[in-house]
């Protein structure tokens, strides 16, 4: 039988959040790019939660958008609702939140693929990945079709050998009822591939006209909207923005909850995969929160075009039957109707210490992966593990240096770097904490920390690149501006401060000095200080930020300084750990199978001690002076 052949520069398996960034970075880079998908109705899925960013999540966003990746661009153009978080708070946490229209933010990037130059989609299921010498050479799929390449990117997602649960029922499926892909993980595996068992979960999809939001609090979205994207027009998405609702659970859904725990596949064994920590089913949470009289239930609209609402905070794997039980103790749920049934999901992923910072994996020069496939949860994670994985894999072609963020530089850094490092034995989730230098990593400054990278790695065009770097000078113009330009303590300044609760002046002080008051900022004191320059929003915004927060950004940069002393204390990739008398056993255990590029990121391995890190700086003196 004749064999269909192929060749390409990168092949892409997967066409999820993660595949979509991966595929287009690497065509907009010049390879010759194939992208497969077991269904085209797969492509940039929202099976879950039906927006994009949220806390910490809307930071990895922006920073895809600075580095030249494509999700920030798609949702400014599908949200249906828009919401700056945690604005009562620091800068450091302000996080942006769109309510997706999720049919349309699926159209919207497969439009945009199949627009792509280099760049070619393919529905087929692939089987198996080809190795020779430890290289990639291609894949195969089902089909028996060959296609060659010089890099391959695994961005399977939730597919591999997928199953979905809900009381004794068992689907053979991936997410929404879609095919699953159950040949390629024996391939994997023969390769030598270290393969892990994870679940996720789903809520139930209600009925909108069957739901009373009368006994719902109303949550709106911002009256000015803040677009994801750099690129966007903030003109071009101040839009009619639909409601979502509040409602919380109640003791009545906990104890119907309680009383069916045995027949929920998570505790009556059924399930094997381990589930998300910061993700729980409801049954999760009444268990592990038991002192709690009620959890927040989010009621969302899953897009303009449809009455279907998704009950964020409540996943469930329990029976249809309790489903309908548990969910009409709900406030407002009533005599709601089930459109779709909530229900867990289990996947094959891998362990991600198996892969470099770049994400191509140890063992096999040219195979990389990304998103869910790593061990991680979410479609902004997937995304920019897909955005880095395209590039490296283009780089790697191309014989380029490859890109590796560290943590003091993103989101995106912190995050792979906890994946290849540390142990994760549950699906990853990025939260702010994580981010050790947050406060210089904000959602609003990844312009200007991102941009020049994407630049120069040829993502983000001349003239995008000029802007931000004409914006950095003119937000360090202006700081330099406020902290010389004295006010005096005259009667209008004074009367002035008084209108807005604050002190008057009993001595002159710089504009910066009053910027730092609690009730003040940059752009509330333009009645007195007339020689201020028009500048655009974006600018003001950062003057203010470095201005307030100036000692606690001044610190962060000492502590950064350090970071880097110490992550640019390089480890040969040819060291034996064995070799080196005074490690703890457990150590070189650890760092012979994790192979760290650097003494920073050997520190943060578990099962590396301190003292493990002086007994290993001491030899390297040794071996640097030997050689």
């Amino acid at each position: 039988m004749p064999v269909i052949e192929e060749n390409y520069d990168v092949v892409v398996v997967g066409a999820g959040h993660a595949g979509c960034e991966a595929a287009l970075a690497c065509a907009r880079l010049g390879m010759e790019t194939i992208l497969f998908t077991v269904s085209m109705d797969s492509v940039a899925l929202m099976p879950c939660n039906p927006n994009i960013g949220g806390s910490s999540k809307g930071h990895l966003v922006r920073e895809i958008d600075a580095l030249g990746g494509q999700m920030g661009i798609n949702i400014d153009k599908t949200f249906i609702q828009s919401k700056m978080l945690n604005r009562s708070k620091g800068p450091a946490v302000h996080s942006l939140r769109a309510q997706a229209d999720k049919a349309m933010y699926s159209l919207e990037m497969r439009k945009t693929l199949q627009e792509t130059p280099h760049l070619f989609l393919r529905q087929a299921e692939v089987s198996e990945i080809l190795v020779e010498e430890g290289k990639v050479e291609g894949v195969k799929t089902v089909s028996g079709a060959v296609y060659h390449a010089k890099a391959c990117i695994l961005c399977t997602g939730t597919y591999l050998r997928a199953r979905c649960l809900y009381g004794d029922v068992i689907e053979h499926t991936g997410p929404n009822g879609l095919k699953a892909a159950d040949h390629l993980t024996a391939s994997l595996e023969k390769l030598g591939i270290e393969m892990l068992r994870f679940k996720t979960g789903t809520p139930a999809r209600m009925d909108g006209s069957t739901i009373d939001y009368s006994k719902m609090q109303e949550q709106l979205g911002d009256e000015r909207v803040v677009p994801f994207s750099f690129t966007t027009d903030p003109d071009q998405v101040q839009i009619d923005q639909v409601k979502c609702y509040l409602t919380y659970t109640n003791e009545k859904t906990h104890q119907i909850i309680r009383d069916n725990l045995d027949r929920s596949p998570i505790y009556s064994g059924v399930i094997e995969g381990t589930g998300p920590r910061y993700c729980p089913s409801i049954e999760d949470k009444v268990v592990r929160f038991s002192d709690k009289d009620r959890h927040q239930l989010f009621v969302e609209p899953e897009g303009r075009y449809t009455n279907e609402m998704y009950i964020g905070g409540m996943s469930s794997s329990l029976p249809e039957d309790v489903q309908y039980e548990m969910y009409r103790t709900v406030p407002g749920l009533e005599h709601a109707k089930i459109v779709r049934n909530a229900y867990a999901i289990e996947y094959d992923c891998i362990n991600a210490n198996q892969l470099y910072a770049t994400l191509e994996f140890k063992k096999i020069k040219g195979l990389f992966s990304g998103g869910q496939f790593n061990g991680s949860s979410g479609y902004e994670e997937a995304a920019c593990q897909g955005l880095i994985a395209g590039i490296n894999a283009a780089m790697e072609i191309s014989g380029r240096e490859p890109l590796i963020l560290d943590r003091s530089q993103s989101y995106i850094g912190v995050l792979i770097d906890d994946l290849v490092t540390k142990e994760n034995h549950e699906p990853y989730r990025m939260m702010t904490s994580r981010a050790e230098y947050r406060l210089l990593l904000r959602q609003d400054n990844a312009d200007l920390r991102l941009t020049p990278i994407g630049y120069r790695i040829g993502l983000i065009s001349k003239e995008r690149y000029e802007w931000v770097m004409e914006k950095k000078k003119k937000i360090s113009a202006e700081v330099e501006r406020v902290s010389s330009v004295t006010v005096g303590a005259n009667q209008k300044v004074n009367s002035f401060l008084e209108s807005q609760g604050s002190v008057p002046l009993q001595s002159g002080v710089t504009l910066a000095d009053l910027i730092r008051r609690p009730e003040l900022d940059y752009m509330r004191l333009s009645p007195i200080d007339p020689q201020r320059p028009k500048l655009h929003p974006e600018i003001a915004e950062q003057v203010n930020i470095h201005v307030k927060y100036e000692g606690y950004i001044l610190r962060q940069q000492r502590q950064v300084e350090h970071f880097k002393k110490i992550e640019s204390k390089k480890i040969p990739e040819d060291i034996d750990y064995q070799k080196i008398s005074n490690l703890r056993i457990e150590a070189r255990q650890k760092l012979t199978a994790l192979r760290p590029l650097n003494i920073g990121q050997a520190s943060r391995i578990s099962g590396v001690s301190p003292a493990d890190i002086s007994v290993l700086l001491v030899y390297l003196e040794s071996y640097h002076r030997d050689l």
